[in-house]
């Protein structure tokens, strides 16, 4: 058994028997750690507030092999994100990241990538103005680094190059599907344009630290929320937080980046 110290955010924490909290941490060093914190909701508990998801900590836990659960001996606050709880758009973008990460990452298998991605989303996600595009485009980052990014460039089925055109997009084929594969699913297909197309390559192959330049608005935001919302879905096995009904949607804005 090791003690070892690591820097992670918090995923996921819930009640276990009367005093304890059993934690899902995605971590720089060890990737996805489950752990218990004993005594963690006594009123004179050492972990005081420190266990909300979201937070950003210093994370010590003894290190047991053979055993699914560490156990966590010491947390120290790095960023709180407390403002990302003071607001329903705010959760509900968070809790799609953190519940992303979770869905596409296995136990103890470290991505100092999806790591920094989540720490920089949650961090963006303070002074953003658009939150669900932000989420969005963290989304198709955070798929791309955990080897599901979908196949855009060619037919997901045969391989032939989709080109420029509109096309379908089919979650369970993992991608665009040419006009000669998609003829008979078309009821399971969703529709994608040029421009969704071209929004989805740019927000590739910009870092995500520059995410918020990107815009989209109109039929491009629809196509891009439906066609992420259902692949992330069929990836994770299950669907992501919805949206609270009663936040506000952001006015539409012309596609493409801000000078």
């Amino acid at each position: 058994m090791a003690l070892v110290t690591t820097q992670a955010i918090v995923l996921k924490s819930m009640r276990w028997g009367e005093a304890d909290r059993i934690l899902t941490f995605f971590s720089l060093r060890f990737g996805k750690v489950r752990g218990i914190a004993r005594g963690a909701r006594r009123m004179k508990s050492r972990f005081g507030g420190m266990l909300e998801p979201f937070s950003s900590i210093t994370l010590t836990f003894f290190d047991k092999r053979n055993d699914s659960l560490a156990s966590v001996s010491q947390i120290d606050t790095r960023e709180s994100f407390i403002a990302l709880r003071e607001s329903l758009d705010l959760i509900w973008a968070a809790s799609r990241m953190v519940a992303l990460v979770d869905g596409v990452t296995a136990d103890r298998d470290p991505s100092p990538k999806i790591f920094h991605t989540l720490l920089e989303g949650l961090r963006l996600l303070v002074r953003t103005d658009d939150p669900g595009l932000l989420t969005l485009i963290f989304q198709v980052h955070v798929l791309g680094q955990s080897g599901f990014q979908p196949q855009i460039e060619r037919c997901a089925s045969c391989g032939r190059d989709v080109g420029e055109r509109s096309a379908w997009f089919s979650s369970s084929a993992g991608g665009r599907l040419c006009g000669s594969c998609d003829r008979g699913s078309w009821e399971y297909c969703l529709p994608m344009s040029q421009g969704s197309t071209a929004f989805l390559r740019q927000a590739w192959h910009t870092p995500f630290e520059r995410a918020t330049r990107l815009k989209a608005g109109g039929q491009v935001r629809k196509e891009i929320e439906a066609i992420v919302e259902t692949y992330a879905s069929a990836v994770v096995g299950k669907r992501l937080p919805a949206k609270v009904p009663l936040a506000a949607e952001p006015a539409p804005v012309p596609y493409g980046p801000t000078p």
